[in-house]
């Protein structure tokens, strides 16, 4: 994520005063990703933000598929929509 994405998503945050969104715990994921790679931390502060980590990989996860549901629920309404065919979510029938 670029760094004015990164701000724009930190404002628009502090505006609302709302939970962060999908593109906020990203970006706070990408952070805490780059922390640890730098090897700087200690061990208990390494492990408190690989904690924050997972907690933010859970969220991304679960906001990902609730859009995935609306998607598929708005795509719905017409009736005429099917998954594409690389979808790696789609069971296979025939296997």
């Amino acid at each position: 994520m670029k760094a004015e994405d990164r701000g724009a998503a930190k404002g628009a945050q502090a505006r609302t005063g709302a939970e962060p969104g999908f593109d906020e715990s990203l970006a706070k994921l990408e952070e805490i990703v780059a922390l640890l790679d730098q090897e700087t931390l200690g061990l208990e502060s390494s492990l408190e933000k690989y904690r924050e980590g997972v907690a933010l990989v859970k969220k991304c996860q679960g906001i990902l598929a609730s859009f995935q549901k609306q998607v598929e629920e708005l795509s719905a309404e017409d009736g005429s929509t099917r998954p594409y065919a690389g979808d790696p979510d789609v069971q296979n029938p025939a296997g």
